[in-house]
Order: structure tokens, then sequence, then C-alpha cells
């Protein structure tokens, strides 16, 4: 009977995230975005990052919910705002977990290079992990032609060649015609000789591994695997993504020392090395958004008219609805905005 009342919650909690907090979630990461515009090639980091913070936190602030963020800019010692704790919201409304990277790609944004991307999610309270800031192991797919892969075809505790050889054979050819994508780190070269020695191709990307988990999960994309170390917080977010798209995935929390173990455990996280499944990472309805700061794989960049005004391409997930869309919104000039000051 438990299990059937878990079902039935699960359900319910999926229909309560209302059109307007899809609205509201889109919005966030659209003004994070054009925030983050301003500093695209500037060589400051920081700057664009907070940018992006401010404009994320002020759309958050406004909706109409009782949010507490899960997933966000580090504690509250280190982030003066979306850090993990912090609510947001009118307090009005249902109660919800908020996970965001307001910039995912903040190096990607002040060298003008591709792939920066403003994300958030929510879900019902109690529907995300609350991970620590700490790197992950990952490994996710998505599914074979709209069809889901038989379960648990993928495993952090199998050698990577074994699971290159069992996605091969699930999808019906041969290793070689398998892509699989990682972060191109020092700490990957023996991921990379193996992925290699198992004859798949591979895809190197420099950041943004929360992009990297979406094509692997989309439908038509080139990536059929994502593996490897990246961070926690963005492997929640990526989870997110994945409970709307389908798939699998698993990870695993990567502690540096005993520090980074004591924060973990004040999060409710007792055991370090847990295998996190999807189903782990997010328990019920779920809402995903993710929006274009420059141009890349996934989506457009924001474009500037020279009359002030934005344009801002995104994708917006619902796993309650399984709709997966992609939205280019224009927003015109402020008053003022695109015109010569008079001398």
């Amino acid at each position: 009977m438990k299990a059937s009342r878990d079902s039935e919650t699960i359900a319910e909690n999926a229909s309560a995230l209302s059109p307007l907090l899809e609205t509201g979630l889109l919005r966030a990461t659209e003004a994070a975005a054009i925030a983050a515009s301003d500093f695209i090639g500037r060589g400051d980091e920081r700057a664009a990052d907070m940018a992006a913070v401010e404009a994320m936190r002020t759309v958050l602030s406004a909706m109409a919910m009782r949010g507490r963020v899960v997933i966000g800019e580090g504690e509250r010692d280190a982030a003066p705002m979306l850090y993990i704790g912090e609510e947001l919201g009118s307090g009005d409304g249902m109660a919800v977990d908020i996970a965001v990277d307001p910039l995912e790609g903040t190096t990607l944004t002040a060298k003008a290079m591709s792939n920066a991307l403003t994300v958030a999610a929510l879900g019902a309270s109690g529907a995300l992990l609350h991970a620590p800031d700490v790197y992950m192991e990952k490994i996710v797919i998505g599914r074979n032609d709209g069809e889901d892969y038989p379960p648990n075809l993928i495993s952090l505790d199998a050698e990577i060649g074994d699971t290159i050889g069992a996605l091969a054979k699930a999808k019906g050819v041969k290793p070689k015609k398998i892509t699989a994508c990682a972060l191109d780190r020092p700490r990957h070269d023996a991921l990379i000789r193996d992925l290699r020695k198992a004859g798949a191709a591979l895809h190197l990307i420099t950041d943004g591994d929360i992009a990297a988990a979406i094509h692997a999960a989309a439908p038509s994309s080139p990536i059929d695997i994502y593996v490897g170390i990246g961070g926690a917080p963005e492997g929640v977010l990526a989870a997110a993504a994945l409970a709307c798209l389908g798939g699998q995935m698993q990870g695993r929390l990567v502690f540096s020392g005993d520090e980074q173990r004591r924060r973990a455990e004040t999060m409710g996280i007792t055991d370090a090395s847990r295998i996190y499944n999807l189903s782990d990472m997010v328990r019920g309805g779920v809402l995903f958004a993710a929006s274009g700061v420059t141009s890349g794989s996934l989506l457009d960049g924001v474009a500037r008219g020279q009359d002030g005004s934005f344009s801002v391409n995104s994708l917006l997930l619902s796993s309650a609805s399984g709709e997966a869309r992609r939205i280019h919104a224009h927003y015109p000039p402020k008053e003022g905005a695109g015109k010569r000051k008079r001398r």
C-alpha cells in the first residue's frame, strides 16, 4: 500500500506545478541570461555570475510560491544570494524545492565562448536531492528511439568498456557507433583512454555538463552517453531535466576530505559511497528551464537589437506533461534604451 500512496503523492505533486510556476521559472532564466549577456567577452567571471544571480533572484522572489533553495550558489556564508536554504517567493501557494545554476559557464561567458546557459528547476518540497557543493561521478543515457532501454543498463560500478558494449548491444549497433561525451579534464585521462579502447567515439567539452547530460537524453542527439566527474549541484539539475526527457542516470558524490563529508552529513547524507539513481535525485513532478547566454549546441545565445531589445532562446521541460518546448522570446527595449542622448 505504501508504494501506491507514494505514486499517488508523486502524481499529485506533478499536477500541482501550475502554468504560473512554469512561466515564472522561464522568466527567471531569461532574465538571468539577459543580465549575464552584458558581460560576454569582458573577462569578468564574477561580475557575469553576480548579474545573473541578482536577475534570477528578483524574478524567483516575486513568484507565488513558498520556495526554498536546495541547490544554489553555495552555503549562506559564502553566497549572499541564492544560497542553500534561502527562502524565495511571495509566501503564498505551493511549497517547492528550487535548484539553480544562474550561470553555467562563467568562464564561457567571460571569454565569449559557446554553450553558456542559465538554468533552474523546481519541484514540490522534498522532490530534489539536497546535494552539497562537491563533485559527483555521473553516467547518463536517454531513450532508444522513443523506447526505454532495459532497466539498469548503466552502472557506475561497471567497467566503462562493458557499459559501452551493453549500450551498443541494446541499440543494435557496434560499439564504434556509440558516441560518448565527457569533460576534458586531467582527472578523466583514464576514462578517456578506456572509452577509446572500447571503440566509442568521444566528444570532449571544456565546460557545461548540464547541457551535455541533456544532449545524452535528447531525441536525435548525436550523443549516446555522458560520463565523468562534474559538480554535484549540476548533477541534480541534469537529473531534473532527465526526469522530464526520460532515460537513466546514476550519480555518486566525490568528497575531497573530512570537512566536505561533515557538511554533507548536515544535509542528511550519511552514506558517502551511495549510488543515487534518477528516482533518488528527483522524486515527483519537476519543471526545468534553461536559457542560452552564448550560442551553443543546445540553445542560441542572447541577441541584442540596435534599438535596445533582446531575444532569448530557452528550453522548458515538464515531467507532468512530458512536453519539451523550445521558446524564442522577444523583449522590447526599455524606455530610453537605444536612443542617443541629446547634446
